[in-house]
């Protein structure tokens, strides 16, 4: 939908964090590339759909932040004195930061792609998708759900076992 283009107008490149397991460092990876392109100058953003596992708030320490909404959808919380990194995460809309989600995949799914579609990223150069573990539901549903932008890159990270 028009809606739907319009929060990812201004993305100019999308890159998905994967990897085949969990512990290997996606969210670390992700937090580290978003914190040297902020400093590179870079407009960044960090999406995390790691529905069970949502950790990135807790790294960025905005764990107790919550996201707001405007016309065009959810405002994403601003990490920083700066402002410089928008964050999305299942983390701000649990009641408490520990909470598990306990969903089947449906419900993941749907989540996924409101994330994709109703967060009012702005203008970005950069919007990192951090990943759950695995070869899952989730990530056909992200992929499927970024598909049409066709900005999309991805970052691998695996152990040396």
């Amino acid at each position: 939908t028009l809606a739907e283009r319009a929060n990812l107008a201004g993305v100019r490149h999308i890159v998905l964090v994967l990897s085949g397991k969990g512990g290997v460092g996606k969210s670390t990876i992700s937090t580290e590339l978003a914190l040297a392109l902020r400093n590179a100058g870079k407009r960044v953003g960090i999406l995390d759909v790691d529905l069970c596992g949502p950790s990135i708030p807790r790294m960025l320490r905005v764990q107790d932040s919550a996201v707001h909404q405007c016309d065009s959808g959810w405002v994403p919380v601003f990490v920083g004195q700066d402002k410089a990194i928008a964050l999305m995460s299942i983390g701000f809309l649990l009641e408490r930061p520990d909470d598990a989600v306990v969903w089947r995949g449906p419900k993941k799914n749907a989540l996924i792609k409101q994330f994709v579609t109703d967060v009012a990223w702005g203008d970005l150069d950069f919007l990192i998708v951090d990943t759950p573990p695995g070869t899952s539901d989730e990530h056909i549903s992200t992929v499927e759900a970024l598909r049409p932008y066709q900005l999309l890159g991805a970052i691998l990270v695996t152990t040396p076992q």
